[in-house]
């Protein structure tokens, strides 16, 4: 039966103020008589008469504890009533504190802090996943009967057969761009022939294995985090667990080995594209005839630019397979998450990709490569 709460002076000790009744969300209009009605000041608060206390009567006999100069710490009621006391006490007596937002110097550093406190954990997450891998790579080899051909033939379409035309129009439009920059330069110098070796060194070198990387950064990278996130929202990964089956054994390993196989076929596509339009720019503006062009090219172009091209390839695929899986699984369950995982593997993928690819020029230019 619901006692209507009080809160009077103790017979022995007129300091001493005793909570009795029931202080919950049924008496509210009465609580908030007492509490209208508190002292300015009092002793102590003894609640240990109150029969029954949810959060809304403890948020009040908080705000009374407080009223009077006290606080709901010093309020001692019944056991079981502890923990609601002190849950109820530490949101409304001690509210965090907002940061305060600004634009000096302090806030600047700040800001720094947390974004290089945030990449060292995604680089030590992209570490961990690639041993992961790696490990579990080494156990289908070793167990060829576990590879999955029927999906990473799926891949190989998407990754490359769909993305060709694309890669083909780019680098061509790219080779045209060069070569007509080249001429124009080198016109003034007489040295409109040596529009041969830019083009070419710069695609067999540089440009056809970074612009196919940049490409399927955006469109590949993207897609392996919005499939693998949309599963992790749906649940389907801890599904696959259920069942006993390895999700990086299910969905990484086909999705690394049709990059690893369909990047350098690109990267060929995309040096031929490249060098064809350095060619046709070069038969308008400089009268070359393909026939010129292809002699220069086989008696000036060494066949080292072309591995040393071709080399980088696989490196880029697995940037590209490990951060598009890894922000897949990362995902947190809603549609923000994936949407935020999607942009967050392009941006960390062009950008180890475009690092990397600086850091093999330096290293080939020092080996004399």
């Amino acid at each position: 039966m619901s006692e209507r709460p009080s809160i009077e002076p103790s017979d022995s000790h007129p300091g001493i103020l005793v909570a009795s009744g029931d202080w919950t969300l049924a008496h509210a209009p009465r609580l908030l008589e007492l509490l209208e009605a508190a002292p300015d000041q009092a002793q102590d608060i003894d609640g240990r008469d109150i029969s029954r206390l949810d959060s809304a009567g403890a948020m009040m006999l908080s705000r009374y504890a407080v009223k009077v100069g006290l606080g709901l710490a010093t309020v001692e009621v019944q056991p079981q009533y502890a923990s609601l006391t002190g849950t109820v006490q530490s949101i409304c007596e001690n509210p965090g504190r907002k940061r305060r937002k600004g634009t000096g110097f302090n806030e600047m550093l700040a800001r720094m802090g947390y974004a290089v406190e945030d990449y060292t954990r995604e680089i030590l997450a992209l570490v961990a996943f690639l041993g992961l891998t790696l490990k579990t790579t080494l156990g289908v080899i070793l167990r060829p009967a576990r590879f999955r051909l029927t999906p990473t033939v799926h891949h190989m379409e998407q990754v490359g057969l769909d993305a060709v035309p694309l890669v083909l129009l780019l680098s061509f439009m790219v080779g045209a761009v060069i070569a007509f920059l080249g001429a124009t330069v080198l016109r003034d110098f007489g040295a409109e022939i040596f529009v041969v070796e830019l083009v070419s060194i710069a695609f067999l070198r540089e440009f056809g294995v970074l612009l196919t990387a940049i490409l399927l950064a955006g469109r590949t990278a993207s897609a392996f985090t919005a499939q693998i996130g949309a599963m992790q929202s749906g649940e389907e990964i801890d599904a696959i667990r259920t069942l006993g089956l390895d999700p990086i054994e299910l969905l990484v390993i086909p999705r690394m080995v049709a990059l690893l196989v369909m990047l350098p076929l690109l990267t060929f596509l995309a040096m031929v594209s490249g060098i064809t339009g350095g060619m046709v720019v070069s038969l308008g503006s400089l009268g070359l005839t393909p026939e010129m062009f292809v002699t220069r090219l086989h008696d000036t172009i060494s066949v080292t630019h072309f591995w040393v091209g071709l080399s980088k390839a696989p490196l880029f695929a697995m940037i590209i397979a490990l951060i598009g899986c890894l922000e897949g699984f990362q995902t947190q369950g809603t549609a923000q998450s994936v949407g935020e995982r999607t942009t967050s593997s392009v941006v960390q993928t062009i950008s180890l990709v475009i690092l990397f690819d600086a850091f093999a020029a330096l290293f080939f230019l020092e080996m004399d490569w």
